[in-house]
């Protein structure tokens, strides 16, 4: 082969190879991404969203919700607004929110009796646990809610909100990520 010959077929798999990865760069951005960051957006109580991060097991994304916001109404309409960009993966929210002493403190006197009640799927003990905590605090509200996905917990002071998200078969040997 001549100097010129290895330069075109070099030349030619670069391009090939930008072509492709471009392609699909594109693709995903515009078929996958696009419809979740339309459908998380227009969702009443998200302020804000960050971009998708997919990969072949799960679609992860970062939000902002209002005080009033309801978690779970929030991650089923994602489910099925974005079902085909989603494909089957494992939808996790992120939910970003203050850090709030007060809540802090109320969600880790509640995490050993929340965990127990996860880990024996004793789901109805959660309400329970989650009121009892509450109770030395003032102008605190709780509420749970659960679907066949998740359990879903707010925790209301006034000043602050915090959401928590469980999946109801947690993952062995790994802490809550989303609490």
């Amino acid at each position: 082969m001549s100097k010129k010959q290895i330069v075109v077929a070099i030349s030619a798999a670069v391009l090939s190879a930008v072509l492709l990865f471009g392609g699909w760069t594109v693709y995903d951005k515009v078929a996958v991404a696009a419809p979740i960051e339309r459908a998380v957006s227009e969702l009443p109580g998200v302020i804000k969203a960050e971009k998708p991060v997919m990969d072949r097991e799960q679609v992860k994304i970062e939000l902002e919700l209002s005080d009033s916001a309801n978690i779970r109404e929030i991650y089923n309409s994602i489910n099925k607004e974005a079902a085909g960009a989603i494909d089957g993966r494992k939808l996790q929210l992120d939910v970003q929110s203050g850090k709030d002493a007060q809540l802090e403190e109320l969600w880790q006197s509640a995490l050993f009796t929340v965990a127990q009640a996860m880990e024996t799927k004793s789901y109805s003990d959660i309400p329970a646990a989650m009121k009892q905590a509450a109770q030395p605090y003032e102008n605190v509200t709780v509420s749970t809610e659960m679907d066949e996905d998740n359990v879903y917990i707010t925790m209301n002071n006034g000043k602050s909100v915090k959401y928590v998200v469980l999946p109801r078969v947690p993952v062995q040997l790994e802490v809550w990520s989303n609490a």
